[in-house]
């Protein structure tokens, strides 16, 4: 039993680093979306990929340890828990936007940048409804029949 409570603790502090860091970074795109100073731009440059590659070893952390999780209670209880496939889905889904912040990224390196300020508020609005989303399904287990 103290295995599972250290690989849950682990995996819930590796997925709160992640999260800090998927929240921070869209804000970064707002302020160099909204920058017309190079010198600021330039510090944003570097500010962004720090961070970016920062937490992504977070997020793969998040992602092992959950499939520890998984094997460590079976693929009995992982089949039965209906909430678990859509957690599940939406790590999935957390995981494509971590990698589309990459794309982004190299799009502020190379000054090629063509959305607003409001598009990254909104970008940055999605991890916050799939963090929303995982913390009621753990909690809740929702039954589906």
């Amino acid at each position: 039993m103290t295995t599972l409570l250290w690989l849950k603790a682990f995996h819930v502090i590796f997925m709160v680093a992640w999260f800090a860091g998927i929240f921070y970074l869209p804000r970064l795109f707002v302020n160099h979306a909204e920058t017309d100073n190079q010198a600021v731009a330039e510090h944003l440059k570097g500010m962004e990929k720090r961070l970016l590659y920062f937490v992504t070893p977070f997020g793969i952390l998040t992602v092992l340890l959950g499939i520890a999780l998984i094997h460590f209670y079976g693929m009995a209880w992982f089949a039965a828990s209906h909430w678990l496939h859509i957690k599940v889905t939406l790590v999935v889904l957390l995981i494509g936007y971590h990698i589309y912040c990459f794309k982004l990224l190299k799009t502020f390196a190379e000054d090629k940048n063509t959305r607003s300020g409001r598009f990254y508020r909104i970008f940055n609005e999605v991890p916050v409804l799939i963090l929303f989303a995982i913390i009621i399904l753990v909690y809740l287990k929702p039954t589906f029949s």
